[in-house]
């Protein structure tokens, strides 16, 4: 026979029934009306399943037939009801445990500001706080994003828009902030100079008086666009504006190995999870060694709040990641260009990006102890004025 519906959870158990007569009593059983099923062969006798309602009723049948049954296996909800009542006080406290952090996953745990930069976090939390968002508060209790994020607009100066993210039990406001017209830094009369020994390539005078044009050769400390408007008579000082460009000689001594060894990571990682409370730490999850030959290990810690004080308790996580080495060999002219490749770059990082270099001379090159050196001349086009106020006597 099939097995009833709901049989778990009405519970049900599994016989052994022994005797000389089994066949006679699985046949009167069924005569009866009681409901077997999984019915087999077993040792000297034949294993069912039987119904907890009717395991009662077998046992006229089994006198009436000469058998003995024995119960190999217990299960449904009765018995399981069964256990926990005989250890009521551990059922309790799972119980407890369970309702409690119920409870403290519905509650607001921290909640913390991003994108703000002139406007004070404490202004924005005590805003929020006003419309109901704040720590240990329930979170069935807080009003809709769109209407809070209405309402916090309205109450902080200076916001055009703010947006509420729940992830768990963290709250993150993210703001944008109104644009402000930014004010004109206040500048004193100047001329500018050249910032270094160069040959004019371009000059363009926006405000001041040109002094020098181009293919003049300037040394450092030489005036490019004087603030000096007139003659002795009649003076007039402004603040130099423009933009002077030169011909400038850079030399590098370059040092390039020919083995280049590095780390990367391979992908694979093992986490371990710890539960902080003030100095003391306590894994969670993650035990056992992760098995990497070479590893590196971050941690992100994960504490809770409460405005802006920092609770002794939290999360911690580690992050252990393999890394592997690597090594590689370069040929002499692959070091070459390396070299040649980082000098460019740190004249762009220094110079500005839009130096153009016109040209390039290598003075010296060699091999040597597995590196490759040189000294390279670089004629570049950059910007080569800066300022120099005006000092009246």
């Amino acid at each position: 026979m099939k097995e009833p519906p709901l049989a778990s959870l009405r519970g049900f158990v599994t016989l052994h029934v022994t005797g000389p007569q089994v066949e006679r009593l699985i046949n009167a059983v069924t005569g009866a009306g009681i409901i077997i099923w999984d019915v087999r062969p077993a040792g000297d006798g034949a294993s069912l399943n039987l119904l907890l309602s009717d395991f009662f009723r077998l046992r006229p049948l089994l006198r009436k037939t000469g058998c003995r049954m024995h119960v190999t296996a217990r299960y449904g909800l009765p018995f399981s009801i069964a256990r926990l009542w005989r250890r009521k006080f551990f059922a309790a406290g799972v119980l407890v445990f369970g309702v409690g952090l119920l409870l403290l996953c519905s509650m607001v745990w921290s909640v913390k500001v991003e994108g703000n930069a002139r406007i004070p976090d404490e202004d924005i939390l005590e805003a929020a706080r006003q419309e109901g968002v704040y720590p240990f508060q329930w979170i069935w209790r807080m009003k809709e994003s769109d209407e809070l994020s209405r309402e916090l607009t309205s109450l902080v100066p200076g916001l055009t828009w703010a947006g509420f993210h729940r992830t768990g039990t963290s709250i993150t406001i993210q703001v944008v902030e109104a644009d402000r017209p930014e004010g004109k830094p206040l500048l004193s009369q100047r001329h500018l100079v050249s910032r270094t020994d160069a040959v004019v390539t371009e000059i363009y005078a926006e405000q001041g008086r040109p002094v020098v044009s181009r293919n003049t050769r300037v040394k450092k400390g030489d005036i490019l666009i004087s603030g000096v408007l007139g003659d002795e008579e009649n003076r007039q000082l402004v603040v130099a504006k423009g933009e002077v460009k030169g011909l400038v000689w850079h030399e590098y001594n370059l040092e390039v190995p020919l083995k280049r060894t590095g780390s990367a990571y391979t992908g694979e990682r093992k986490d371990r999870t710890y539960l902080v409370l003030g100095k003391w730490a306590v894994q969670l999850w993650g035990y056992g060694d992760a098995g990497f030959a070479k590893s590196r290990t971050l941690t992100e810690p994960d504490m809770l709040s409460w405005r802006s004080f920092q609770l002794p308790l939290g999360l911690l996580t580690e992050k252990e990641l393999e890394i592997k080495y690597t090594s590689e060999m370069l040929t002499p002219e692959a070091a070459h260009e390396e070299g040649l490749l980082r000098a460019k770059q740190d004249i762009f990082a220094r110079y500005g990006a839009d130096s153009v270099i016109k040209s390039q001379k290598i003075l010296h090159e060699k091999k040597e102890n597995g590196k490759v050196y040189m000294k390279v001349l670089f004629e570049v086009e950059e910007r080569i004025a800066e300022e120099l106020p005006i000092v009246n006597h």
